[in-house]
């Protein structure tokens, strides 16, 4: 497995560098986790319905081809995308979303958070209700893009202007949550030990950004 750490990029090019990715893998090519945060952005899911994108502003909209509803990216945030071949590991994707909600819950729980998915709407919530992480997924050949957020110390307030994922929910991020809040790369780094030991991998390789900056050159040249 190889764990990238991209720090903060342009949605679209990662998008789409995403999407190349899976498009051009085979079964030989290692699975990736990417970690970085966004400018910011509101996604809408493959089914995403515009009456729960309230009042955008000058903040962006853009439609992919995950699942779920109406989400929000910006610094502070762990994005993570997670490029798994489930058929090389035999795991199907609601598999999957277990092995992130359950990662997700246990790097909050190594910071004394006690946190559970629902079963009726994917994410990870706080014992008041509240969501701290989202997730959103898409398989291709087998094969997975898109992942996760996961609300660290970011600016809340984009968040009230889109119903989030449908759900009328209330967001909260780990910064609300304990006092003094880790840092976002101390996070990144236990979640993505986390993720890789639940994906089956006793150990990880870490790789450059090489992926995206190449694509970023592609698109502006």
């Amino acid at each position: 497995m190889i764990i990238r750490y991209l720090g903060l990029r342009d949605y679209a090019v990662t998008y789409a560098a995403m999407r190349e990715f899976v498009e051009h893998r085979d079964a030989q090519c290692s699975d990736e986790v990417w970690f970085l945060q966004h400018s910011p952005v509101y996604t809408q899911g493959q089914a995403g319905k515009s009456e729960h994108v309230l009042s955008p502003g000058d903040i962006p909209v853009v439609k992919t081809d995950r699942g779920g509803q109406v989400t929000y990216h910006g610094p502070g945030q762990i994005t993570a995308y997670l490029l798994i071949d489930l058929k090389r590991l035999k795991i199907g994707v609601r598999d999957l979303v277990t092995i992130i909600e359950q990662a997700l819950v246990d790097c909050l729980h190594h910071w004394h958070i006690t946190a559970s998915p629902r079963k009726d709407a994917p994410g990870v919530y706080v014992q008041g209700g509240q969501k701290i992480a989202s997730l959103g997924l898409r398989i291709r050949k087998g094969c997975s893009y898109h992942g996760l957020n996961f609300n660290i110390a970011m600016d809340m307030q984009p968040w009230q202007r889109i119903n989030p994922c449908g759900l009328g929910v209330e967001m909260t991020q780990l910064a609300d949550l304990i006092a003094p809040a880790p840092s976002i790369s101390e996070v990144t780094e236990k979640l993505a030990e986390l993720i890789a030991l639940a994906l089956g991998y006793n150990s990880y390789q870490k790789g450059d950004d090489s992926v995206l900056n190449a694509h970023q050159l592609k698109e502006t040249s």
